[in-house]
């Protein structure tokens, strides 16, 4: 099913979103309309978005009367009726070492550094700005920690995370190198890391994709 009727549920700075818009850029698709959900102003937890998307997060699909959610799921909806360029490959085991790289940053790293848990520890924790930061950096480091082991291996095989294709795992891997550099994390352990974002933000579908645009 390719849908006419899709609209994009989108916020500049979210870096599930930015997943998406890279994904729509590879692929070089557009949502029939794209709404802006601002997470600033707490759009995302009031009518009318709550109703569109109970969770009150972004992104979001809607077609056909339905909206769906959550960022790898939408993008791997996206390649099985888009495959091209193929951003999960086909074979086994090379998809499971995307999802590996793609899943560490999901799963590990960004849901312990979203918008909704900062705010939390400093509003309901009364946490001070510092302590929130430093709880940032933290688990920044220790999922990039893990990165760094499972795309060093890759950088004598091509330019992306997994070598000489893009894949999820690079759709991933940029927007949360974005947000490190955003809250002042020292890169400079993270060689591989490093030069794989340096590669990707070169090229259009990435480049266009950024909060700045």
């Amino acid at each position: 099913m390719k849908p006419d009727d899709l609209i994009f549920y989108d916020y500049f700075r979210s870096s599930a979103s930015y997943r998406v818009r890279i994904a729509l850029n590879l692929k070089g698709l557009q949502a029939n309309k794209v709404e802006t959900v601002d997470l600033r102003t707490g759009a995302h937890a009031q009518k009318p978005y709550k109703s569109v998307a109970p969770s009150g997060l972004v992104p979001s699909f809607t077609f056909g009367g339905k909206t769906f959610g959550q960022s790898l799921a939408l993008i791997e909806w996206l390649d099985a009726i888009y495959p091209s360029p193929r951003l999960i490959p086909s074979e086994p085991l090379a998809a499971l070492g995307v999802r590996e790289v793609a899943h560490t940053i999901a799963c590990d790293i960004h849901p312990l550094n979203n918008l909704r848990i900062l705010k939390y520890i400093t509003g309901t924790l009364s946490a001070s700005e510092d302590a929130k930061l430093e709880w940032y950096h933290h688990w920044i480091c220790a999922g990039f920690d893990t990165l760094e082991a499972l795309i060093a291996p890759h950088r004598d095989k091509g330019p992306f995370c997994l070598g000489a294709d893009v894949s999820l795992a690079d759709v991933c891997l940029v927007p949360q190198v974005y947000n490190a550099r955003r809250f002042d994390v020292d890169l400079s352990p993270y060689p591989a890391i490093c030069a794989v974002d340096a590669h990707c933000t070169t090229l259009p579908g990435f480049a266009d994709a950024a909060p700045e645009y």
